[in-house]
């Protein structure tokens, strides 16, 4: 498997830096909401496939730092990185309250808090006088980056969000494979162990419920400023089932399996959309096909054919 990150991973780059030359294979404006929502499935599985936390309530922090992403940029004018930053800080912050209110209990009640919580969340935006309830808050402009860089401009958003996701994908991966990340997955496989070694379990989880929610938020505010909108849709519980729905699907038990569910949901979606309300009993199926067929995921099912068809190989490549 490393074997295959090593030769795809740069070719996946020198493909996404193409795509606005060549917007005939495929539309930009597509790729950026695919983007958005692959570091959303990331984020969310720092939670549930290292972890082990079961979150309903992940649309809060994708929502509302798209709310007040698009209110920075909107109604106070402040530039498209600030923007960005206070949505990123207020997800953050807004899931370390989560975290330090949810954690109290375990399993379904722990969910069932956080989608409690998320309610909350959604309600509050739907009174809020900024937000335009139903209608949602736009236009939102997209502004100028540091003042200088005309964001109208499909291209530089594009790279705009193809640096974002990047950075937020290889913070993701420096987590998962640093101390804080080993000490996450030792709570996810036995935590009185973890807590009898004396580490503070309940400040790592609040911890990996901020960063969560913050990289959350980056993935909202990019999609907030890509459609220049933001709606109830991106806050509702709708949200927070189809980003379990992408990393349960892709395999949440590796650091980029969520984005290859990401990339399906979307896809289908997108090309599908014709379909109507059919869109959802498509997306069901193939989410009853991959259950049965790829019970680790598809990136996890890749992973372990690859690991049992040449076994050798891959110790060696690791």
């Amino acid at each position: 498997m490393a074997l295959v990150y090593r030769i795809g991973l740069p070719l996946l780059i020198a493909a996404l830096i193409a795509v606005p030359f060549v917007p005939q294979l495929i539309y930009p404006i597509f790729l950026m909401k695919v983007m958005c929502f692959v570091l959303f499935a990331c984020a969310f599985n720092l939670l549930l496939g290292h972890a082990g936390i079961v979150s309903f309530g992940h649309a809060a922090f994708f929502g509302s730092s798209a709310y007040i992403t698009g209110y920075a940029l909107r109604d106070l004018g402040l530039t498209t990185e600030v923007a960005i930053l206070a949505g990123v800080l207020f997800s953050a912050t807004l899931g370390a309250l989560f975290g330090a209110l949810a954690i109290r209990r375990q399993g379904i009640y722990l969910a069932m808090i956080t989608l409690a919580l998320a309610q909350l969340v959604y309600f509050s935006f739907l009174q809020a006088p900024f937000t335009g309830a139903e209608d949602g808050m736009q236009p939102i402009p997209r502004g100028k980056l540091f003042g200088l860089i005309d964001l109208n401009d499909d291209t530089n958003l594009y790279f705009l969000v193809l640096v974002c996701t990047g950075g937020g994908l290889w913070l993701i991966n420096r987590i998962v494979h640093s101390p804080f990340g080993q000490i996450l997955r030792a709570i996810r496989e036995h935590e009185p162990r973890t807590r009898s070694l004396g580490y503070a379990v309940e400040r790592y989880k609040v911890t990996a419920f901020a960063l969560s929610a913050g990289l959350s938020g980056l993935a909202g505010s990019l999609k907030c400023v890509v459609f220049r909108l933001a709606s109830l849709t991106d806050v509702h519980w709708h949200m927070s089932g189809d980003v379990i729905l992408m990393t349960v699907l892709g395999g949440m038990n590796s650091v980029f399996g969520p984005a290859i569910g990401a990339i399906i949901i979307s896809a289908l979606r997108h090309y599908f959309d014709a379909l109507g309300a059919w869109v959802t009993i498509m997306v069901g199926l193939v989410f009853i096909f991959c259950v049965l067929v790829f019970r680790r995921g598809v990136l996890g099912e890749l992973s372990h054919y690859l690991a049992v068809r040449h076994p050798a190989k891959e110790q060696k490549n690791a």
